[in-house]
């Protein structure tokens, strides 16, 4: 399984990006993704969730709003749109999956948010 984020950058207050994951080696259509982030000097914590299909997301309740999620399932990605980001969304950002051979999280993308 490998799981490859791209699209981190530095940015500032009130800009957007896009991140992707892009995935191989396993049946990526039939599963959940999950995006994570770790900020500093905190655990990584769950940003949101994206079903198989891709007809539904979860997004945690700081992101709400500013955040989605999305995916292609013909081109093996998912994404995580961030627009109006804040300072306090700086971090590293994970993609995982929880497949039955086990749980797999890409190297993460860093994501700055600096005036």
């Amino acid at each position: 399984v490998q799981l490859v984020e791209s699209g981190g950058g530095t940015v500032q207050p009130g800009e957007s990006l896009r991140l992707s994951c892009a995935a191989s080696e396993f049946a990526f259509s039939k599963f959940f993704m999950y995006w994570y982030r770790r900020r500093p000097g905190k655990d990584r914590e769950l940003v949101g969730s994206i079903s198989s299909g891709g007809d539904r997301t979860t997004l945690v309740d700081s992101v709400k709003g500013r955040f989605s999620i999305s995916r292609d399932n013909a081109r093996n990605t998912v994404f995580l749109q961030m627009d109006r980001l804040k300072a306090e969304d700086t971090a590293v950002y994970y993609c995982m999956c929880n497949i039955p051979s086990g749980a797999y999280w890409g190297r993460g993308t860093q994501v700055t948010i600096s005036s």
